[in-house]
């Protein structure tokens, strides 16, 4: 592995599970070399050895023939799921048995966050893809530079010329991804630029070098394709996708595709979305153009995910008919039933843009005949661009497990099929910038698995592994709440947005797009705030939830303190269900959220010397921009307020 990059959760403390003891490794398939590799490493750390006979660990798929006697209570437990692994001790001996190597390669790591008195062990993947979308660029975008949404420096990709020549980092990072059950990456954006396009014809043998890294480690590559391909590649007139020649094209096209990578996993499309092209140009719907690429990669057993983030992005800030929130279920809903079986619609967790509070998508159950993926966001595009701690697990854990039929019904995570997230890691010596934002790039793959355990204490025990707890302690306690206390700080009561355009959606502009086209508006005026987004008296949005919601978010009287403004305009004077009215909310919340990151960063200086002082240093970097951000959140939304309601708080300037 490279040597300046920061190990994250698998420091060499942590392998200790695997290199201290005698250790038998019964496959032979072609990831034996991948497990038999992490175990040479783990074994040259800590002093243990390779055996065939009496190990104290054995290693082995379910094929593998083994005389160990913990290998045959591990058999014994019952058949083991695809993917799953099943780890087992007896009489002081230890089995890891995986169904097939990518399972056994799960659990091989999956052994280093076991209790080391766990008797018996065994999970599978609760659904079989677990993807990370990558918003890379080939060279450097105007505005977003490598990478779009990147807060960890450049492409692990591509360079200024296109796949890096030194692909190195890239085995690194699918190690990290292997180890908590990521199972496919898309490596390029969403928002498919000309030259990044030609990564489908041109471009393909040096996809296919990036595929070849990724394969030993059980992961499957996809590509973002342009829907306009046919034209922009192929010298066609039309994308239209019922046209004949270009229906020939993509299968051609994905023919040649699969001759060089044949593990390929399919494609990524953002069409008809922000500028991207798709099939509304031919008077066509979206059931139309993802069949047609589900199509041409159904012979291959390829699929296609294709977004639902379709929206009118030239609103009128003047309309207040026009609702963003309401457009992926307007668009996507009625077509349940027409998408091919190949095809999944992957749909973001919330109706808008990943905001620190948004409702569930109704989108999300209004599917039932479809293959149904939902998108979460790890990099942190509207909670602190990896500046800020803000672990999104408890966020996601809330979304993952609302039920849109009551307490009776099925939980969001038992209704999608997929758990997507846009990664967020770059060519930082940290990955993900801010180190502890790498614990969100392992929860999320953690919950994608479908793991139930506490995953910021696995993240905890394997990242800081040989550290006194006293320092781990301080970093549970810097971490737990740190959502919450970003909330408090920013935008209130599920409005959202309030960020600045001009920083990339970083750091607070209370009206920086409300006169805009983007349909993000909060409609402060001096009599109160909030989108009314009712059946009664607003844009009709509650009405896409199935009861209780309906009703629930309808009401004033039963919607939820957290998500008032985002579904009801009401008074400045308006109380909560907590008891404080809602100015009274905005102005405590801020003042609340930014003292905490005082509180942080003072919890902070307190660990110099228990942990690697670079570690240290760069987290102290980012929690004096935390401190100074969420300061200047909580003066400029204080003092944007008491203008707007001409309600005064003592604690806020004038």
């Amino acid at each position: 592995m490279t040597t300046d990059l920061h190990p994250a959760w698998l420091p060499d403390a942590a392998l200790a599970p695997l290199g201290s003891v005698r250790v038998a490794v019964l496959t032979t398939g072609p990831l034996a070399a991948t497990i038999r590799a992490e175990v040479e490493r783990a074994i040259a750390l800590h002093g243990g050895s390779l055996v065939t006979e009496q190990p104290d660990l054995v290693l082995a798929d379910t094929e593998a023939v083994a005389a160990n006697e913990a290998h045959r209570a591990a058999l014994e437990a019952g058949p083991i799921a695809d993917d799953g692994y099943v780890i087992a001790r007896r009489d002081g001996s230890t089995a890891v048995v995986g169904a097939g190597e990518r399972g056994l390669l799960t659990g091989l790591f999956a052994l280093l966050r076991t209790p080391a008195d766990a008797e018996l062990v065994r999970e599978a993947p609760v659904r079989a893809t677990r993807m990370l979308d990558h918003w890379d660029n080939i060279g450097t975008h105007p505005v977003m530079g490598t990478v779009e949404r990147g807060y960890a420096g450049d492409s692990l990709f591509f360079d200024e010329h296109g796949v890096r020549p030194d692909l190195s980092r890239i085995d690194a990072y699918a190690r990290l991804l292997a180890s908590v059950g990521i199972s496919a990456i898309a490596i390029n954006n969403v928002n498919v630029h000309a030259r990044e396009a030609r990564l489908l014809t041109d471009d393909l043998g040096d996809v296919a070098r990036v595929a070849d890294v990724l394969r030993p480690w059980g992961i499957r590559l996809h590509l973002s394709v342009s829907f306009a391909a046919p034209i922009l590649l192929g010298r066609l007139s039309t994308s239209d996708p019922l046209d004949a020649d270009v229906q020939q094209w993509w299968r051609t096209a994905t023919e040649t595709v699969y001759a060089a990578i044949p593990d390929f996993g399919g494609y990524l499309v953002k069409a008809d979305s922000e500028g991207q092209p798709g099939p509304f140009a031919y008077g066509r719907d979206h059931a139309d153009g993802a069949n047609l690429l589900a199509a041409a990669l159904e012979p291959h057993g390829g699929v296609v995910h294709w977004r639902a983030f379709v929206y009118n992005h030239h609103q009128d800030w003047r309309d207040r008919g026009t609702d963003r929130a309401r457009a992926a279920y307007d668009h996507f809903a009625p077509l349940d039933g027409r998408f091919a079986a190949n095809v999944v619609l992957q749909a973001k967790h919330g109706p808008m843009d990943f905001q620190v509070r948004e409702p569930v998508s109704p989108v999300l159950a209004a599917m039932p005949t479809t293959r149904v993926a939902i998108e979460l966001q790890v990099t942190q595009e509207y909670t602190g661009h990896q500046k800020h701690v803000c672990y999104l697990e408890p966020m996601w854990r809330e979304v993952l497990g609302f039920r849109f039929a009551g307490d009776d019904g099925a939980t969001t995570a038992e209704l999608v099929d997929d758990v997507v997230a846009v990664a967020n890691v770059g060519t930082d010596r940290y990955w993900t910038g801010h180190p502890l934002a790498q614990a969100n790039l392992y929860a999320f793959a953690r919950l994608a698995w479908g793991a139930t355990g506490d995953l910021l204490e696995e993240w905890l025990a394997l990242t800081f592994a040989g550290v006194e707890a006293e320092a781990v302690d301080v970093v549970r306690d810097l971490m737990a709440d740190s959502w919450r206390t970003y909330e408090r700080y920013t935008a209130p009561l599920g409005v959202g947005f309030m960020v600045s355009p001009l920083r990339g959606h970083y750091g607070p502009d209370v009206d920086g797009y409300e006169y805009s086209r983007w349909g993000t508006y909060h409609f402060a005026d001096r009599d109160g705030i909030g989108v009314d987004r009712t059946v009664a008296t607003g844009t009709g949005y509650t009405g896409q939830y199935p009861e209780p919601w309906r009703s629930t978010y309808e009401r004033l009287e039963t919607c939820p303190d957290e998500l008032l403004l985002f579904f009801h305009h009401v008074p400045y004077g308006h109380r909560l269900h907590s008891g404080s009215t809602v100015i009274e909310h905005i102005y405590d919340t801020h003042v609340e959220g930014a003292a905490e990151t005082e509180r942080m960063q003072r919890a902070w200086q307190g660990v110099h010397g228990s942990v690697d002082d670079a570690l240290h240093e760069r987290i102290a970097e980012r929690l004096v921009e935390q401190v100074r951000s969420a300061a200047e959140w909580r003066d400029q939304i204080g003092a944007y307020f008491q203008r707007k309601s001409g309600v005064r708080d003592e604690r806020l300037p004038a």
